[in-house]
Formats: C-alpha cells, structure tokens, sequence
C-alpha cells in the first residue's frame, strides 16, 4: 500500500482536531468538587472522591438538560432521584438497585459562573445533602447553564454499582485518533 502525502496530511488534520479541543469543563468541575470539599471540611464531613459512574451520570444528565432555559421555575436548587434517568443509568452501566441512597442536584445558574453555582450549592438547602458524612462519593456534569452534581454513598443502596452488562466506555479523543488512524491506514 503506498502511504500517500494526501493521506499523511489527513491523519494529520484529524490528529490535530482531536488533541486540541480545549476541555474547559474538567477544571470547571474540578474546582466545584474542590469547593465544595472545602464546606464539607468546614463542617468537619469527610471530603468527597471523584466517581466515575456518578460523573457518568450527571454528565448525561446534564446534557438532556442543555435545552431547558434558565427561568424561575429552574433557578435554583432542586433534588431529583435517578429513578428519574433511567437512560443515564443505562447509558453509564448503572444497576438501578444500587441508586436509592444517591442524589441528583442539578442547578440551572445563567452563564454557569462558577462562585454562583458553588453558591447555589452550598447556601442552599443541598447544604444539607453535603453536609451529610452518608455521602462519600460525587460526580459532576456540566453543559450549558446547568451543573448537575449527582452524590453516592458507599453503601449498596448507594454505590451506584455496574449492572454486569458489557459497555465500551468513552474513552477521549486518544481512542478516537487510534481508531481513526488504524482506519486510515488500511
């Protein structure tokens, strides 16, 4: 096969989008886990670990809630059960037996400027949700206006445990390349 300079180039382009798409929500998100760990200390709770179905989860919440607007009826906090997203649940290889004692909190903050959100958060009641040694495990989704923080427990009830199905797990733009590349080249 002869590795043409027309080929060569377009593995190029496709590696150069893939690689330099900035992922501004991670720090988003990183900074909200690390302010609210921050109230959590200050009440003297235990911090929150990252999870990854929690962040799964809201991260699919979030983004069935990208097209709601920001209006007075979505200001504000508001819990929700994942009984309510059973396709996130599907979608992130959740067991629906293990979600009773986890919570959704999703917030709807124009702009998503981060101290409103953390505000929204902790000047809220989900303060009382935070402040709650029962949860130990959070994920954050974010997509447009809305933050959705989506909190577990280490309990079984809680945990957000697989279903045992198989599930091929985004993996990032790294996986895309490879398999883009591997394409290409044959």
């Amino acid at each position: 096969m002869e590795f043409t300079a027309a080929r060569f180039a377009l593995i190029l382009l496709i590696t150069f989008h893939l690689f330099t798409h900035p992922v501004l929500s991670d720090d988003e998100e990183d900074h909200l886990l690390q302010g609210l760990n921050s109230f959590r200390q200050s009440a003297n709770v235990p911090a929150l670990s990252k999870h990854d179905k929690a962040n799964c989860i809201a991260d699919e919440i979030a983004d069935d809630l990208e097209d709601q607007r920001c209006n007075s009826s979505t200001l504000g906090p508001r819990t929700e059960s994942l009984a309510n997203h059973p396709d996130a649940l599907r979608k992130c290889n959740v067991n629906p037996n293990t979600t009773g004692g986890a919570v959704v909190l999703p917030v709807c903050v124009p702009h998503r400027v981060a101290t409103l959100v953390l505000t929204n958060y902790t000047q809220s009641v989900d303060a009382r949700y935070l402040n709650d040694s029962r949860f130990t495990g959070a994920g954050i989704g974010t997509d447009d206006d809305w933050t959705v923080v989506v909190l577990t427990t280490s309990t079984p009830g809680g945990s957000l445990a697989g279903s045992g199905a198989c599930n091929i797990k985004k993996s990032g733009g790294f996986t895309a390349a490879a398999v883009m590349l591997m394409v290409l080249w044959i």
